[in-house]
């Protein structure tokens, strides 16, 4: 009974901790490592382990998958180049930095640990930023950057990870034995992602029953992830296409009955898991710090101070060095982007390098290191001190930062959701106008009263969508959602109003009875 009441306990207390965080407007992994680190430090708390290998796939797969299920393809093309400067770029730059600077504080540490060490908290979180920026309004530009990086730098991160850890197993790697594992890691992920993204809807779109069809959809998504870790390929990136592959075409595929609870048990599970990362690496905490003398102690806190100030200030110079060179290339006409406001100015600039929060991924990764593996202790800590000190240091001081700054959004999501409820319900009205029924002609003025509210709200307020049950409204409904799939296909719309709109129409059809 001790280990179900602590795991109660330890829920309901990250509960509380979240809603602290919504009241007072921090991101909750903040709370979350806070409290991971007092765990520590609790008189008989439990010490609770988990099997290395386990470690990515349990907590990293179905968090990625999430995110990268409400990516936007459109939005992504569009920020391309800051996106991929930061996911190459920066993450490279901050794990040499990492590297060198473990190697000139302790000399001892061999060159590939050190470079584990960079790779494992160069990625930053997408929780803890999205936390943020759901609270403010940045401009979209920025957001879709951001939120770009924090899914796509996991799997180059975690392929240099990869790779050191495998250097340190045999001690000794070429370069002619890595570019192969590069390139089938990247090339082959890419095509298994893609074909189990063909296949896996086979199946899911037979079961129809939700719980079952949630069981599956976390089956699955393991499926996929420890089918690529057995074909020596990046479980990281294959679930991101997976992920992204899959939301073009499983909105079409799935009724609302069973995605409106798919989508609140995966938002649950997220945050189940994010509470268990942080928990569980607390625990580990404990035996570290004892079974260190009271010098080392301090060595390593020293050690993690260092790579926690570099983890900051390699990210802060690599956007400053980005932002100004393409001003200046703009300036001499080298480079002339569509849209001017692509280069973030200064203050945006500052903003995006101090987004640079590190999470769930960094923990896990750490977690994941072998039993035997060189300074596995000294890495573990200093990947603990880098979350729990750019969580506390940026998460607590970059809302505060950015109403400062004053940014804002022109609200494009907010044009583009009216744009496509004006056309999706003209659509629907189309469906039902040769229907000479007293039904039919309700139905109408209730769809012409909301043809009127989206021209009069051109940022896209959201309509109640609780109507009376028919099948005539379910005939429209059905007209409706196939417009606005053809609008995200054809790229009216990006993913973020499409699901806005996707979320009215599933409240509107259950309410039909659909």
């Amino acid at each position: 009974m001790s280990t179900f009441e602590w795991i109660i306990a330890l829920l309901l207390g990250a509960v509380a901790l979240s809603a602290l965080a919504r009241r007072i407007k921090v991101p909750y992994p903040t709370f979350l490592a806070i409290g991971g680190a007092l765990i520590a430090f609790v008189p008989n708390s439990p010490s609770w382990t988990l099997e290395p290998d386990l470690a990515l796939a349990l907590f990293v797969a179905p968090v990625l998958l999430d995110a990268a299920y409400d990516t936007s393809l459109r939005d992504l093309r569009n920020n391309w180049v800051p996106v991929s400067t930061l996911v190459v770029a920066a993450v490279g730059m901050t794990t040499a930095g990492v590297a060198l600077v473990a190697r000139w504080l302790m000399p001892e540490i061999p060159w590939a640990a050190a470079v584990a060490l960079g790779a494992i908290v160069a990625p930053p979180d997408a929780a803890a930023a999205v936390a943020i920026l759901s609270q403010v309004k940045l401009p979209y530009r920025m957001v879709k950057v951001l939120e770009g990086e924090s899914l796509l730098n996991d799997a180059s991160a975690l392929l240099t990870y990869r790779i050191a850890v495998g250097a340190v197993a045999t001690e000794h790697l070429t370069w002619s034995q890595v570019a192969p594992t590069m390139v089938l890691a990247l090339v082959g992920s890419v095509v298994a992602g893609y074909l189990a993204a063909r296949l896996m809807p086979l199946m899911i779109v037979r079961i129809t029953q939700a719980p079952s069809s949630i069981i599956v959809q976390f089956a699955t998504t393991f499926m996929v992830w420890i089918g690529a870790e057995h074909l020596g390929l990046s479980g990281i990136l294959t679930i991101v296409v997976y992920a992204i592959t899959m939301a073009r075409a499983a909105p079409a595929r799935m009724p609302a009955r069973l995605r409106v609870p798919s989508y609140a048990v995966w938002e649950t599970m997220v945050f189940v898991l994010n509470v268990l990362a942080f928990m569980l690496i607390g625990m580990q905490m404990r035996p570290i710090w004892t079974r260190l003398d009271a010098d080392v102690r301090w060595e390593y806190c020293v050690a993690a101070a260092w790579i926690l100030l570099t983890v900051i200030l390699v990210r802060l110079a690599w956007v400053t060095f980005y932002r100004t060179a393409l001003r200046a290339l703009m300036a001499r006409g080298v480079y002339q982007p569509k849209d001017p406001k692509a280069v973030a100015s200064r203050k945006g600039g500052l903003i995006i390098s101090w987004c640079g929060m590190r999470g769930l991924v960094t923990l896990a990764t750490a977690f994941a290191l072998p039993e035997n593996f060189p300074h596995r202790d000294f890495i573990v800590f200093s990947a603990f001190a880098v979350v729990l000190g750019t969580l506390v240091v940026q998460g607590l001081t970059l809302r505060p930062l950015i109403l400062f700054f004053g940014l804002r959004d022109d609200d494009p999501v907010g044009i583009e959701v009216a744009r496509a409820r004006a056309i999706a319900y003209r659509a629907a009205l189309d469906a039902i106008e040769d229907d000479p029924s007293e039904e039919a002609e309700i139905l109408r003025l209730e769809y012409r009263a909301v043809l009127m509210q989206a021209d009069d709200d051109p940022h896209g307020g959201i309509t109640n969508g609780e109507l009376p049950a028919d099948p005539l409204r379910r005939r429209a409904i059905e007209a409706a959602r196939k417009t606005i799939f053809d609008l995200r296909a054809t790229e009216v719309i990006g993913d973020d109003a499409f699901h806005r709109i996707e979320e009215e129409l599933d409240r509107a059809e259950l309410s039909a009875g659909g």
